[in-house]
């Protein structure tokens, strides 16, 4: 019999387990858009005092938890300063000039990490010329860095910058917690000095769907209505608010052992002839691993079908570059059969 498949491309590919799903099926519901879910209600309480907010907001997803934020900080024709390489300007369909009317001016940094300077350097002049600087966006831990994690003093700098010109600071954390866990802070105190955070239940916590905003009381009202008119209202939610719940409750810690195999895996491929682990292994903090392959083994599409046909699901992120994520569903035997996997295609390369 065939070994299951290992599927590698995301945290986000995990099914619930079954005291998880038990802790659904238990779940009292409601009509969250009615106002009256008091398992949505429960999470969204949870998640505001775990964060260090007034209010939270329950949302299908990180995307609209972020364009959330963007909407509700924003008006049309204003400019959001954030890295280059984020989330909001690669994964999220154009939205901020779609739903907000935003632009976006990139920053660049090492790794997705950006600084003080380089938000000053980044401020408009307040003149009819331009656009208005309004929001600063960082992502932590940061996904196309490679999974860097933010340090306390890093963030309040940039912080410190934003408010000091009375633009807003909002935190896509979807993995939030994984950089809890790596840098030893709580979360509540990475985010003291933000006004709005997201965060995502479905990626390492292991939740079938949803993420968070977090903010002001004031600030999440504004967002509930934009929630509704995104069409991100939901009704018995409560199912999906329960399976977050658990996840906070157990499987925040765990988020260490994900990490630790990821360092193990980037050791053991940085001796495969071809791969070159980047950002290197020294600098392998999180649940992410990125490598580029040499030009002899094809581009990472073609890379990765090899490696689905003998058993391993990776993503390509670039033209040669590749993503492997360890999550909470990766069998005890992952890193020897992605290692034998990677062997095989790199000695073996499709013409």
């Amino acid at each position: 019999m065939a070994s299951p498949m290992i599927d590698l491309r995301s945290d986000t590919v995990t099914q619930p387990t079954p005291p998880m799903r038990a802790a659904m099926m238990a779940a009292p519901l409601g009509d969250d858009v009615l106002g009256d879910e008091p398992t949505v209600q429960a999470l969204e309480r949870k998640i505001a005092d775990m964060l260090g907010k007034e209010a939270g907001l329950f949302v299908p997803s990180g995307t609209m938890a972020n364009q959330l934020a963007i909407r509700g900080h924003c008006e049309s024709g204003d400019e959001i300063i954030a890295h280059g390489e984020s989330h909001i300007i690669h994964y999220e369909t154009g939205a901020p000039a779609a739903i907000s009317g935003c632009m976006i001016r990139p920053l660049d940094g090492p790794r997705g990490i950006f600084d003080a300077a380089a938000v000053y350097g980044a401020i408009r002049n307040r003149d009819i010329h331009s656009p208005k600087s309004r929001l600063v966006v960082a992502e932590n831990t940061h996904n196309r860095g490679g999974g860097s994690v933010w340090t306390l003093n890093q963030f309040e700098t940039v912080c410190a910058a934003a408010h000091e010109h009375e633009l807003a600071v909002h935190v896509d954390g979807a993995r939030l917690f994984n950089a809890c866990v790596v840098a030893g802070y709580s979360a509540r105190a990475f985010l003291k000095s933000a006004d709005t955070a997201s965060v995502c239940f479905s990626k390492g916590l292991g939740a079938p769907v949803g993420s968070a905003l977090v903010g002001s009381s004031a600030f999440i009202e504004r967002a509930r209505r934009f929630r509704k008119m995104f069409g991100g209202g939901m009704r018995q939610s409560g199912f999906l608010a329960a399976a977050a719940i658990y996840a906070l409750d157990h499987h925040v810690d765990r988020l260490k052992e994900d990490h630790a195999r990821a360092k193990l895996l980037a050791q053991r491929i940085a001796k495969i002839p071809g791969i070159t682990v980047d950002p290197p292994l020294e600098q392998i903090e999180s649940n992410m691993v990125f490598f580029s392959i040499a030009e002899r083994l094809g581009d990472a599409r073609s890379f990765c079908a090899q490696l689905h046909k003998i058993g391993v699901q990776m993503i390509p992120m670039g033209p040669r570059r590749v993503r492997a994520v360890m999550h909470l569903d990766v069998p005890a035997d992952v890193i020897d059969r992605a290692v034998d996997a990677l062997l095989s295609v790199t000695a073996s390369p499709s013409p």
